[in-house]
C-alpha cells in the first residue's frame, strides 16, 4: 500500500462527507461526533427502535459499539444492521467488553452470527473473545499489553468470521485472512483518555463509507488517526490527557497530505 492511496481516501471522505450512523454508548457520543465533523465525515447517533432502519439504510455507514450494552441496544443493533446488510450499507462493529461478562461475549457473537459485518475493530482481548479464544480483560480494557500475537490473531479471525478484522493495540494489525498490514502510528496517551478507540471504529466507518476495499480503508484510517493522534500529543504534551484530547480534535481537522506523506507507518505483511 502506497502513501498515496490513503490519502486519496481521506480526500474521498472530505468530498463526500459521508453520513456514518453511530449506535454508540453514552460516554463516547459527543467525542465520537465532534471527532466525525473535524474529520469531515457527518455523524448522526440515532438508536430508537422506530427510525434505525430508515436510518441505516441511507448512511454511508453504519458503526455499532456496544459499550454501554442493554437489550434495547441490541435490537437497535440488529435492525439497522439488518437494514444495513440490505441496502449494502458497510457495517463496522466494535465489541467493547467482550469477555469481561457472559453477557457482554454472547451479545457479541450474536451480533457477528446475525448480520453480515463488514469490519470488526477491537483490541486483541476482544477479538480473541468474539471468536471464542479466552483472552483477558479489565472492565472493556485489554488486561495487560501481551495478548498474543496480534498479526495472527488478526487473520485468524478474518478467516473464521470472514470479515476484515482490525486489532489495535501498541501497533495495528489489519486483515481480510488473505492481505495484512501493521500500521505503527499513534501513542500511548491515547489510552488515557475515554472513547479513543470507539471513534476510530466510526473513523473507520467514514472511510469505509467512501473505500469499497474495505482493508485499504480500515489501513487508511489507521494511519490518518494516527498521524492525527502524534500532531496532538505535540501540542499538548505526553503527560495532559485533558489537553490532548482536545487537541486530538484539531488534529483530525488538520491531518491531511503532508503529515500523511511525513508521518504514516504502513507495513504488509502478506
Amino acid at each position: 500500500m502506497h502513501i498515496k492511496q490513503v490519502i486519496e481516501v481521506l480526500d474521498k471522505v472530505r468530498a463526500n462527507n459521508p453520513l456514518v450512523h453511530n449506535i454508540t454508548n453514552v460516554v463516547v457520543t459527543n467525542f465520537t461526533a465532534n471527532g466525525l465533523l473535524a474529520l469531515g465525515a457527518s455523524p448522526v447517533m440515532a438508536y430508537a427502535k422506530q427510525e434505525v432502519a430508515d436510518m441505516a439504510k441511507i448512511a454511508g455507514a453504519l458503526v455499532l459499539n456496544m459499550g454501554t450494552l442493554d437489550k434495547k441496544v441490541i435490537r437497535a443493533m440488529l435492525i439497522a444492521g439488518k437494514s444495513a446488510n440490505t441496502h449494502q450499507v458497510p457495517v463496522v462493529f466494535d465489541p467493547v467488553g467482550a469477555g469481561a461478562t457472559p453477557y457482554r461475549t454472547e451479545s457479541a457473537r450474536l451480533i457477528m452470527k446475525e448480520l453480515k459485518v463488514s469490519v470488526l475493530r477491537g483490541n486483541a482481548a476482544e477479538v480473541a473473545n468474539v471468536i471464542g479464544e479466552a483472552s483477558t480483560i479489565k472492565g472493556v480494557d485489554a488486561a495487560g499489553s501481551d495478548n498474543g500475537n496480534a498479526a495472527e490473531l488478526a487473520v485468524h479471525a478474518a478467516r473464521t468470521l470472514g470479515c476484515v478484522v482490525v486489532v489495535t493495540g501498541k501497533d495495528d494489525y489489519v486483515s481480510d485472512g488473505e492481505t495484512s498490514y501493521k500500521v505503527s502510528n499513534g501513542t500511548p496517551l491515547l489510552t488515557k483518555v475515554t472513547g479513543t478507540g470507539c471513534l476510530l471504529s466510526s473513523i473507520i466507518g467514514a472511510f469505509a463509507a467512501v473505500e469499497p476495499d474495505l482493508v485499504l480503508a480500515s489501513a487508511a484510517a489507521l494511519a490518518y488517526y494516527g498521524v492525527a493522534a502524534e500532531a496532538a500529543v505535540a501540542v499538548s504534551g505526553a503527560d495532559r490527557p485533558g489537553a490532548f484530547q482536545i487537541e486530538l480534535i484539531d488534529a483530525l481537522h488538520r491531518t491531511g497530505q503532508e503529515a500523511l506523506q511525513q508521518g504514516a507507518v504502513i507495513q504488509q505483511l502478506v
